[in-house]
């Protein structure tokens, strides 16, 4: 049977990939923000129309 016990060496694996998962999904994450703030700043600006009133296409 193998021993588990927390060594210093499993508590910093154990950290190291800890932060690596959390800042990978932060990176993940403000890429995917960042993408679609650029995609809705490209669209054309479309007009507010009047309360009542329907866009003409």
């Amino acid at each position: 049977m193998t021993d588990l016990a927390l060594t210093g060496n499993n508590v910093l694996a154990i950290v190291a990939t800890s932060l690596l998962v959390f800042v990978s999904g932060g990176v993940i994450y403000l890429s995917t923000i960042e993408w679609r703030d650029r995609r809705r700043r490209q669209q054309p600006v479309r007009m507010a129309t009047k309360a009542g009133t329907k866009a003409r296409r």
